[in-house]
């Protein structure tokens, strides 16, 4: 990741308009996500990370308490860069050290599973349809 980017925890009181920012950004403007699809009600329940570029967040991603990855989103231009690593990464952290969860899962897009796979995730269950995209489901060991 560049020199002047930072990884943190977010507090969903204060940063959420930044990862609101973000989510509309990647999932409804670039991914035709419907708003209503997007803003499913379990945000203030999970943990989310978010990826600063001085005070510009430029990615994001959240863990609800059972283990569950998702709404992982990078700014197209900041891809490739390592930010969505550092933040995968740190979920994952939290999972193992924090909630002391023996594995995570997620819902991959198809598009992304190799970005996955290369973190130690693999596929489980058949290929489905969510808000319009494909996704798998994809299951990390943490143990």
């Amino acid at each position: 990741m560049k020199q002047g980017r930072e990884i943190r925890f977010a507090r969903w009181d204060e940063d959420w308009q930044l990862i609101k920012d973000i989510r509309h950004s990647v999932f409804v403007v670039e991914q035709s996500v419907p708003p209503d699809l997007e803003w499913d009600g379990s945000d203030r329940e999970c943990q989310h990370i978010i990826a600063l570029d001085q005070d510009r967040c430029i990615g994001t991603g959240r863990m609800t308490p059972d283990g569950k990855i998702g709404r992982m989103a990078v700014h197209r231009e900041c891809r490739n860069d390592g930010v969505g690593r550092s933040i995968l990464m740190a979920l994952i952290e939290y999972a193992r050290d924090q909630l002391k969860l023996s594995s995570v899962s997620l819902s991959a897009q198809i598009s992304a599973i190799g970005f996955y796979e290369k973190r130690g995730f693999y596929r489980v269950g058949d290929e489905f349809w969510d808000a319009g995209i494909v996704h798998t489901k994809m299951i990390c060991d943490l143990l």
